[in-house]
C-alpha cells in the first residue's frame, strides 16, 4: 500500500485538510452533550446555576455573559438551546467541507491510479496480458481500485472520526463521574475481543472474494465476445451452469464473510444497552443520594457519550474492514503496476544506418512460446526480405506462420538469433519507432466501437476524408460502406458485431493502408474474402502500395501464387523452400501438396484454379 499511497502526493492538501475539518465535526457533535445536560439541569429541572455542589461556573458565566444576573429558567433552555442550534450549524459545516474535501481527493487519487494502472497494462507483452487473463485485468482496473479510493475517503475521515469519538468521548464521560468510566471499562473490552477474533477470521477471505470474482468477470467476457459461438454450438445451458458454478462460488464466500461480520452488530447492541442499563441505574442510585453531586441531566448525558464511544468501536470494526478489503485489493493493483514489461524499448542506438535494400532479415531465429515445452515453433530460419517485395508464407495449418511475422513487430522476442527490419536490429529501437514502421492486419479483426471513419482513421488520426476514402476504395471496402444509410459516419457495434467477416477485414486493411507503412503485414487477413473480391484487393495493392514492402500470409495457393517470393514452413518450423510459384511447384514437395489439396486438376501446369 505504501506505493500507492505516493498517488495521494498531488492531493496532499486536501488529504491534509479534510482530517482537521473532521476534528471540528467531531468537536461539535462532543459539545452538544455537554450543553443539553445545561438545559436539563438547570432550565429543566430547576437546579439552581450557581449551586456551590451542583451549579455549574461554565453555564453560570454564559448567562451572565448574555443575560447579566437578571434570568429565567426560560432563558436558560433558549440560550443553551440557541447555543446548541450554532454548534451544531458548525459542526455541519466542518463536515460537509471535510466530505467535499475528502472526495476532492480520494477520486483524484482513484483517477491517476486507474490511469496509471491502465498505461501499464498497456505497456505489458502480450504473454504478459493472457497470463493476468482478461476478466482478471478488468476487476483490477475497476473493483479493485474502487475498494482502493474508498479506502483513501474513509482514511480522511473515518480514520479521525473514529479515535475522536472514542479519546473524546472517553474523557466526557470520565470527566461527568469516574464511576460512568469504569463502565466502559468493562464495556470497551469485551467488544474489543469479540472484533478481533472475527476480523482475524473475516480478513483473509477478501482476497479470496476478488479471486472469485475475477472468475465471475472472466466467464461473463468470454461469453459475450464468444456469443456466436456459444448459440451455434448450443451451448447456453451449459454456459450458463458454468456461469453459476462461478457465481455460487463469489456468493459463498461473500456468504461467508458476510456472516461472520454479522456477529458484530448484535454484540455491539447487547454490549450497548448494557452500559446504557448500568448508566441509568448507577446515576438513578447517586441522584437518590443527597449530596452525591449527580443530576439527571449528567445522566443523559452520560448515555449518549457512552452510546458515541461504542458506535465509535463499531467504526474502528468497519474501517479494520475497509483496510482488508483494501489490502487485498492494493495487492493486486501492486501487481500490475509492479510488472515490468517484458517487451521493452532499446537503447535507440541504431549506430550508422547504412542503406539497405532489405527491409527485413532474420538470422538463425528460433522461437518458443514463453512457458512452454517441447520442440520450438520455429527452428533455424533465415531469410532476406527486399524493400518493395511481395514476400508470401505458406505452409499447414500450426506450422507457425503467425509466428514468424510476431517477432517483426516484437510481440514476441525471439530464443534464438537475431530478427532486423531496415537493417537495425529490432531490439535497438524504440517500440514506438518500430511499430509506426508497419501495417499489421490480422486474421481476427479487431474494430472498436465507433464510427467507420473513426475506426479506419486509427491508421493516421490526421487523415484528410479523401484519403480514408482513397483507402476505403483500395482495400475494396467503398462499395459496402456507401450502401450504409449515414457512409462513413455509420456506427458500427463492439468489436464489429454489426458487420460481416469479410467486411471487419477490408475495413483492417483499409486503416493498414490509411498509414502508408513502409513494411505491411497481411496475417491471412483476407481468409473471409470470395476469390473475385481478393483478385481486385491484390490488384488495387499494386498502386495503392506502391513502394511498400508486403508480407503476405495466406491459406491458399491463389492467394500468394502472384508474389514475387513465396517462403513454405515445414511442419517442424523450419523453411526449407523459398521461391516463385513455379519454382516451388518444381522443388517443394510440401507446396505442391497444398497445391493439390486445394485444386482439382493434376498440378502439372503451374496454376491454381480461382
Amino acid at each position: 500500500m505504501k506505493k500507492l499511497f505516493s498517488y495521494m502526493k498531488p492531493y496532499r492538501f486536501l488529504a491534509f485538510i479534510s482530517p482537521l475539518l473532521m476534528i471540528g465535526e467531531v468537536a461539535a457533535d462532543l459539545m452538544l452533550p455537554y450543553l443539553m445536560s445545561f438545559i436539563v439541569n438547570y432550565g429543566i429541572t430547576g437546579i439552581d446555576i450557581n449551586d456551590s455542589e451542583k451549579g455549574s461556573e461554565i453555564a453560570a458565566a454564559v448567562m451572565e455573559f448574555f443575560h447579566g444576573n437578571d434570568y429565567e429558567a426560560m432563558d436558560i433552555i433558549i440560550t443553551f438551546g440557541i447555543l446548541m442550534l450554532a454548534v451544531t450549524l458548525v459542526g455541519g459545516f466542518f463536515g460537509v467541507f471535510c466530505a467535499y474535501t475528502a472526495a476532492r481527493a480520494a477520486q483524484g487519487f482513484g483517477n491517476d491510479l486507474r490511469c496509471d494502472a491502465f498505461k501499464k497494462v498497456m505497456s505489458l507483452s502480450i504473454q504478459q496480458t493472457d497470463k493476468f487473463t482478461t476478466g482478471s485485468l478488468v476487476t483490477r482496473m475497476t473493483n479493485d481500485i474502487t475498494m482502493v479510493t474508498d479506502f483513501m475517503e474513509m482514511l480522511m475521515r473515518m480514520f479521525v472520526r473514529s479515535p475522536m469519538f472514542l479519546i473524546g468521548g472517553t474523557v466526557m464521560l470520565v470527566a461527568l463521574d469516574l464511576q460512568f468510566g469504569a463502565i466502559l471499562l468493562c464495556a470497551v473490552p469485551v467488544l474489543a475481543v469479540v472484533l478481533a477474533i472475527v476480523l482475524a477470521k473475516a480478513m483473509p477471505m477478501y482476497g479470496l472474494v476478488q479471486k472469485r470474482l475475477d472468475r465471475v468477470n472472466s466467464v461473463v467476457q468470454e461469453n459475450v465476445s464468444g456469443a456466436r459461438v456459444v448459440k451455434a454450438c448450443v451451448k447456453e445451458e451449459y454456459e450458463y451452469n458454468r456461469f453459476k458454478n462461478a457465481n455460487g462460488e463469489l456468493k459463498n464466500t461473500n456468504y461467508s464473510v458476510l456472516k461472520l461480520m454479522a456477529v458484530i452488530t448484535p454484540v455491539l447492541t447487547v454490549i450497548q444497552n448494557f452500559a446504557v442499563i448500568a448508566i441509568i441505574y448507577i446515576g438513578g442510585l447517586n441522584i437518590s443520594i443527597e449530596k452525591s453531586g449527580m443530576d439527571t441531566g449528567t445522566v443523559m448525558a452520560a448515555v449518549t457519550y457512552i452510546s458515541q464511544v461504542i458506535m465509535s468501536v463499531m467504526m474502528t470494526t468497519n474501517m479494520f474492514q475497509s483496510i482488508s478489503r483494501a489490502t487485498a485489493s492494493g495487492k493486486r493493483i501492486r501487481e500490475i503496476i509492479d510488472t515490468e514489461p517484458v517487451i521493452r524499448d532499446g537503447d535507440g542506438n541504431y549506430g550508422e544506418n547504412t542503406d539497405t535494400d532489405v527491409m527485413v532479415e532474420m538470422k538463425n531465429v528460433s522461437f518458443m512460446y514463453p512457458e512452454t515445452v517441447g520442440r520450438p515453433v520455429l527452428k533455424n530460419i533465415s531469410l532476406k526480405i527486399k524493400k518493395g517485395e511481395t514476400f508470401a508464407v505458406i505452409g499447414a495449418t500450426g506450422c507457425g506462420k503467425t509466428s514468424l511475422v510476431s517477432l517483426i513487430p516484437r510481440f514476441y522476442d525471439t530464443t534464438g538469433g537475431e530478427v532486423y527490419v531496415d537493417g537495425i536490429n529490432v531490439k535497438k529501437y524504440k517500440l514506438s519507432e518500430l511499430r509506426e514502421k508497419i501495417g499489421y492486419v490480422m486474421q481476427k479483426s479487431e474494430l472498436f466501437s465507433d464510427t467507420i471513419e473513426g475506426n479506419i482513421r486509427w491508421g493516421k488520426p490526421e487523415a484528410s476524408e479523401a484519403e480514408i476514402r482513397e483507402a476505403a476504395e483500395a482495400a475494396q471496402a467503398a462499395s459496402f460502406i456507401e450502401e450504409f444509410g449515414d457512409g462513413y459516419n455509420t456506427f458500427i457495434a463492439e468489436k464489429g458485431a454489426s458487420l460481416s467477416g469479410g467486411q471487419k477485414q477490408r475495413m483492417s486493411i483499409a486503416r493498414a493502408l490509411l498509414r502508408k507503412p513502409e513494411l505491411l503485414i497481411l496475417d491471412d487477413s483476407t481468409s473471409a474474402l470470395d476469390l473475385v473480391t481478393e483478385a481486385r484487393l491484390r490488384a488495387s495493392f499494386k498502386q495503392a502500395a506502391a513502394g511498400t514492402t508486403v508480407i503476405l500470409i495466406a491459406q491458399r495457393i491463389a492467394s500468394v501464387m502472384e508474389a514475387d517470393r513465396i517462403a513454405v514452413i515445414e511442419s517442424d518450423g523450419s523453411i526449407v523452400s523459398i521461391g516463385t510459384h513455379e519454382e516451388l511447384m518444381k522443388s517443394s514437395d510440401t507446396y505442391r501438396d497444398i497445391y493439390a489439396s486445394q485444386n482439382k486438376t493434376n498440378g502439372s501446369d503451374g496454376k491454381a484454379g480461382v
